[in-house]
């Protein structure tokens, strides 16, 4: 299974901890444009690793190949408006994300180029890079899934009228048993096609075979 290989561990952690920390300050410097400082006052508008990283996620990430950050606190009564400012900061996650990814493929094409006057880093590169972009177009789709408390929960009760809106808003309570059971159930299965799709829009053919 590829998130049971070490070698995926070792070429993804550093995509996967850019990934999450990335997500997680560009949740709360928008809520900050948007007029909630909660994130800033709390100290999590920086990159240090050490106020983001999740004992917990990061542990997920070496047993399964998944994880996940602190999230960023954010205080939705800051915005001017209570459902657009926590969607417009929730989707700003999953579109770094969405950067990250390409510049990874970025990378990748850049070092296909040089790859045969470059023969004693040999595919190194590329698998940095390919693991990375496959890092963050996990993250990108997870994130999308509209079950709370992801990203696309807050997205999804944006656009819902106000009753099934609150409807959405009371399921966060149970949002970590829900996902688990959705996990359980094949949910990392159903994503699998988007999160290559996505990937496949920046990424050169054949780039999955330098995933390890």
């Amino acid at each position: 299974m590829l998130f049971l290989n070490p070698a995926f561990l070792i070429y993804g952690l550093f995509g996967f901890f850019f990934g999450i920390i990335l997500h997680e300050v560009a949740h709360g410097w928008v809520a900050y444009k948007l007029g909630d400082p909660t994130a800033r006052a709390m100290g999590r508008l920086t990159l240090n690793p050490r106020v983001h990283i999740d004992p917990i996620g990061a542990l997920m990430f070496v047993l399964v190949g998944f994880g996940w950050a602190k999230p960023v606190p954010m205080n939705p009564y800051n915005f001017r408006d209570y459902r657009t400012g926590m969607a417009i900061s929730s989707v700003a996650g999953p579109l770094c994300n969405l950067a990250q990814l390409m510049v990874w493929a970025l990378l990748f094409r850049l070092y296909l180029q040089v790859y045969p006057f470059m023969p004693a880093l040999g595919a190194i590169p590329l698998k940095f890079a390919a693991t990375g972009a496959l890092v963050n177009g996990i993250l990108l789709v997870f994130n999308l899934i509209p079950i709370p408390p992801l990203d696309g929960s807050r997205i999804l009760a944006w656009m819902l009228p106000p009753r099934e809106a609150a409807f959405v808003d009371r399921l966060e309570r149970y949002g970590f048993i829900i996902l688990i059971v959705a996990l359980w159930l094949g949910l990392f299965g159903l994503i699998w096609p988007a999160v290559i799709w996505v990937g496949g829009l920046f990424m050169p053919a054949g780039w999955l075979a330098f995933v390890p």
